[in-house]
């Protein structure tokens, strides 16, 4: 008893100091501040992190430690960089761009059409709602084991919630407006990228950034079904079967960090292309 106590004090003192450290920097709201708050945060978590596994001696192969996994991430950079192109490049960014291209064209085709707004979204509806365990094994037959079941995955994935966001953005516009295009006699395709276009951005960078994560998921998950000799997905699952948890969380390190320059990357062109927009006014 006494000998968990001493373990638990120095634990307890570590929180308190960051909660405290954060509490008083979190006074002054500044750049600076929130981005230090933030910094402090997760430095504060890696350290207890640690300072549990290793004071209460954590078996690796239920929670390795952030120096073990940091250690492992050194060691293993070269698999880490490859799986990385299979997975994230290949799969995941390929098919988010083809499933996002295909997302826009159909919105634009429902939004044209009356009839196929009442027959499309329903059926894409119901592909939405197809869980990725279940459609990922019958892809990775029909397109192969390399990325390109893996892109179809992330185009199943990513569809339905980019095409529902764009269908709503370019209905966006209020009737006046519309009657405004139709009193100049502007065709559609007019009021297609004068009006409606620029209306539906931020409902579109809405569904793109939603599904960044997606993308990335479904990727990883496709490769549990089958995959060549790399991929982050295949890592994983030899990983986990060599009880190698390090390398299994560095793994999981880089799909985190992917995808957050990933989300990163897309928040960074809404605010270009959508600077007129209320929410990226200063």
């Amino acid at each position: 008893m006494t000998g968990a106590l001493a373990g638990t004090l120095p634990i307890l003192a570590v929180w308190a100091g960051g909660w405290a450290l954060n509490a008083w920097l979190a006074r002054f709201d500044t750049r600076l501040t929130r981005i230090l708050v933030a910094a402090i945060f997760g430095i504060t978590v890696i350290v207890l992190w640690e300072m549990i596994v290793r004071i209460y001696r954590v078996p690796t192969v239920i929670l390795p430690a952030p120096g073990q996994i940091a250690a492992s991430f050194a060691a293993n950079t070269a698999i880490l960089w490859t799986d990385f192109v299979q997975t994230i490049v290949k799969g995941a960014l390929t098919g988010w761009l083809i499933g996002a291209a295909a997302a826009i064209l159909t919105a634009i085709a429902i939004d044209r059409s009356p009839f196929l707004q009442r027959g499309l979204l329903p059926i894409g509806n119901f592909v939405a709602a197809l869980p990725i365990v279940g459609i990922a094994p019958i892809l990775v037959m029909w397109f192969g084991f390399d990325w390109q079941s893996k892109a179809a995955v992330v185009v199943v994935m990513v569809f339905f919630p980019i095409l529902v966001n764009m269908v709503a953005g370019l209905a966006a516009t209020d009737a006046m407006q519309r009657d405004l295009m139709a009193t100049w006699a502007a065709p559609y395709g007019a009021s297609l990228w004068k009006l409606r276009l620029p209306a539906a951005m931020p409902f579109l960078f809405n569904g793109l950034k939603i599904t960044t994560t997606l993308a990335l998921i479904g990727a990883i998950v496709a490769e549990f079904f089958g995959s060549p000799t790399h991929g982050m997905g295949f890592r994983i699952s030899t990983a986990v079967g060599r009880l190698d948890l390090p390398l299994v969380w560095a793994e999981i390190l880089v799909a985190a960090i992917a995808g957050t320059l990933f989300y990163g990357l897309v928040a960074l062109i809404e605010k270009k292309v959508t600077f007129w927009h209320p929410s990226q006014r200063a």
